[in-house]
């Protein structure tokens, strides 16, 4: 059995005071050791959630929303601006975002560069949680399985062993906008990838493999998506902004 992941990005929301209020909130929900869950707060709030954290909510660990890779997967220099990966590892993350449809379509990241990202960062012992969605045209075009995989495979040349590998499957037509996929085609997308897997890295590492879905993620349409067999938990956006809200989604 593969255990569930939901874990929260908190994109460019909060301040600090907001963050760490959100953040001891959090301390609340028990999930008795029965999934693993992840707060990926903006960087200028990772140490000191990750720090509040510790305190109220150990069993809660700390993702960041992305890292920067300078030349030749240099992990510092002069990138004005930016923030390496040795960097986010000290202010506590474990697992970091990579591929969200954010970076790829608003900043540019292309498959080679997010490929340089997973590698240095599985190197380093982080979880990779490479996202992976096709666009609204391409959906309509039905062409969203081999917009997918593709992504999915060029995100994971060269990366020989998945044990710290999360995908996350995000219809980029669903971030954002209250739509969601049914439940029945998130889990088409999910067994294409299983499946995928299975074939580049065989049946262990597809049966291991945990993929999660994302977009517009709600406490009323998680326990559909989790009953889905190769659903294996969620990254939730907006509703991880609301403690309420993202505890149900946790205790779905």
């Amino acid at each position: 059995m593969r255990k569930p992941l939901i874990a929260a990005n908190w994109k460019m929301f909060l301040n600090l005071k907001e963050a760490l209020s959100l953040a001891a909130s959090l301390s609340k929900v028990n999930t008795d050791g029965e999934k693993d869950i992840f707060i990926a707060p903006s960087f200028t709030n990772m140490a000191v959630v990750a720090e509040e954290l510790k305190k109220s909510a150990p069993h809660i660990s700390v993702a960041a929303q992305n890292f920067y890779l300078g030349a030749d997967d240099a992990s510092s220099g002069a990138y004005t601006g930016e923030v390496s990966l040795p960097m986010i590892k000290s202010a506590g993350a474990t697992a970091v975002i990579l591929g969200h449809s954010e970076r790829r379509n608003i900043f540019g990241e292309d498959d080679a560069f997010i490929n340089r990202k997973v590698k240095c960062a599985i190197a380093e012992g982080l979880t990779a949680i490479l996202c992976v969605g096709e666009l609204l045209a391409e959906r309509e075009a039905s062409v969203q399985n081999e917009v997918v995989l593709a992504q999915l495979g060029k995100s994971l040349a060269q990366v020989a062993d998945l044990t710290n590998v999360v995908i996350a499957y995000e219809p980029v037509w669903a971030i954002g906008t209250g739509k969601t996929a049914t439940p029945a085609g998130a889990d088409e997308m999910h067994n294409a990838i299983r499946t995928f897997i299975g074939r580049y890295y065989g049946k262990s590492a597809s049966n291991e493999i945990r993929i999660l879905y994302g977009g517009s993620v709600k406490p009323d349409n998680i326990k559909a998506l989790m009953q889905q067999g190769n659903i294996d938990g969620a990254l939730v956006g907006g509703a991880s902004l609301n403690a309420e809200q993202f505890e149900k989604i946790i205790n779905y």
